[in-house]
């Protein structure tokens, strides 16, 4: 065989290597959720797509980004297969069509934010049935609040979290459940929001999770999904990324627009 011959055949021999460390999955992200997902105008940031990358890279994969028009969106399409990933909290609902990791992403305690000029009496989750509540599309805060939510119909639903917290400020709903790390930073940075609080008691306690289609071949390594994930826990990665997203969003907001 000649140099040439023998040039073509190592070629052959390294494409299903390349093929394969080129596969690239989708995952889908609804970037509102500073500091876990958010978007400078330009990329998606945050935690979540970062673990994302950073997991999936060291199981040879390459990571696109989707983001829909809504977070609704995202757990339809992780549904039906048309992307692999999202990060999410488990439910019932969604056991049946996407596959959770059992090590999670990050520990989310859920606030209830209110306007202190119209006091909302909160201890229990019932006290929140003769108020009228803001959410975004798709969010779920477990079974007991889901039912609840079916049951009194006292939610408005919209896709935007400013928005939202703008209905809060203005007196037009007068609760709005949120994780509460991402809650106060939308309260930092809203014009009129002085008096916005998170009140002191938590309704709940959730894990955001890496949720793989049951549609997607990556279902299948879900051993390993989990066992990366435990590493970059057990190193501090995901704190370090978390505490750097936080501290990166706030100095975005202190940019002029045109600058971020």
């Amino acid at each position: 065989m000649n140099a040439l011959g023998r040039w073509l055949a190592l070629l052959m021999l390294l494409a299903p290597l390349g093929t394969l460390a080129a596969e690239r999955i989708r995952y889908c992200d609804y970037p509102v959720y500073p500091p876990v997902s958010w978007s400078d105008g330009r990329q998606v940031r945050g935690l979540a797509p970062n673990v994302v990358k950073q997991l999936f890279g060291q199981l040879g994969y390459e990571v696109e980004i989707v983001v829909l028009g809504n977070w609704q969106r995202c757990l339809l399409d992780a549904a039906e297969g048309q992307v692999d990933v999202i990060l999410a909290y488990s439910t019932a609902k969604r056991e049946q069509s996407m596959r959770f990791s059992k090590v999670p992403v990050l520990r989310e305690e859920v606030a209830v934010f209110v306007n202190r000029r119209h006091p909302v009496r909160f201890e229990r989750l019932e006290d929140l049935a003769g108020y009228r509540g803001g959410l975004l599309f798709g969010e779920s805060y477990g079974l007991e609040f889901d039912r609840f939510v079916a049951r009194h119909r006292n939610i408005e639903w919209v896709s935007d979290s400013q928005q939202n917290f703008g209905k809060l400020i203005r007196g037009r709903i007068d609760f709005i459940t949120q994780e509460r790390r991402t809650g106060q930073l939308f309260v930092e940075r809203l014009p009129g929001a002085e008096d916005i609080v998170a009140l002191p008691a938590a309704l709940s306690v959730n894990y955001l999770r890496i949720a793989v289609s049951r549609r997607s071949p990556l279902v299948r390594r879900m051993p390993e999904i989990d066992a990366q994930l435990q590493r970059m826990v057990d190193a501090g990665e995901i704190e370090r990324w978390l505490n750097e997203s936080e501290a990166t969003y706030r100095d975005m907001l202190k940019l002029p627009a045109g600058a971020r």
